[in-house]
């Protein structure tokens, strides 16, 4: 069984390294813009005028078609009011050469996020130290969910304090050490933790995120922390990643998973 459990580990890592290094993954964000800090519709390094208007995004692009922008792969010029784009950073519908710039919005908040698979973060990138795999740290565990969804307000990579949605109580045992984390109930019904141990800000990142399986009908998982992932502000200083809430600081090591990245100079 832990052969098994090893071999499935294996090839998740070789699939999550791939993913983290396709050229419009985590590496590529070069700059996320919010257009609240915008007023003139200017954004850096990028041509026309963003401003919000409604429930759509209005860029405007100079007439003279030098400006290098494309929308849906066409060159464009004029006007056009954009949505959020919903599906991968690779389809988004506005282009500068390789880079794609993705409409997004958060708690309200509209934003444009630059991506560039030529980013210095690419060409730095060397892969992910990541702990070989320790059944130690594969437990059984027990989601209990609150009787009301809650929401906890937790600072963020960028500095801004933002509200964290939380579902319920894990409950799981390492090393006979009895712990919890708060989570979220995702849209798949996979769990969402984000959490730090006392290896936080040493030996890996200063917090890290897990995803267990969606609990049985009786709240059973499996906690295992050989698939703890750093969160994507550790690939891109411009993602907002929360911070763990309280409580989810755990005071043990767990050396298991992802610990940090791999860069040249480092």
């Amino acid at each position: 069984m832990t052969s098994d459990a090893a071999g499935a580990w294996k090839q998740w890592h070789e699939h999550r390294t791939e993913t983290v290094s396709a050229p419009y993954g985590p590496l590529a964000l070069t700059g996320t813009h919010w257009l609240e800090d915008r007023p003139d519709g200017r954004l850096p390094g990028i041509p026309g005028t963003w401003v919000l208007d409604g429930d759509a995004v209005v860029l405007t692009a100079p007439t003279d078609g030098r400006n290098g922008l494309t929308v849906d792969g066409k060159p464009f010029t004029g006007e056009i009011r954009l949505g959020v784009d919903t599906g991968p950073v690779s389809a988004a519908r506005v282009g500068l050469g390789e880079r794609r710039l993705a409409v997004l919005i958060r708690e309200g908040a509209w934003c444009v996020r630059d991506y560039d698979p030529d980013s210095a973060a690419h060409r730095a990138f060397r892969g992910v130290e990541t702990t070989p795999y320790d059944p130690r740290f594969s437990v059984p565990g027990r989601f209990t969910p609150y009787e009301m969804w809650r929401v906890v307000r937790v600072g963020t990579a960028d500095g801004v304090e933002r509200g964290l949605g939380l579902s319920g109580e894990l409950a799981f045992q390492v090393d006979g050490s009895d712990l919890t984390l708060q989570v979220a109930v995702q849209d798949d019904g996979r769990l969402w933790a984000v959490f730090a141990d006392s290896t936080s800000g040493d030996s890996s990142y200063r917090f890290r995120f897990l995803y267990p399986a969606a609990p049985d009908a009786e709240g059973r998982t499996t906690v295992d922390f050989n698939r703890a992932v750093l969160p994507l502000c550790a690939f891109a200083e411009h993602f907002i990643c929360p911070f763990p809430p309280p409580g989810n600081t755990l005071g043990l090591a767990i050396e298991a998973g992802e610990r940090t990245l791999r860069q040249v100079g480092r």
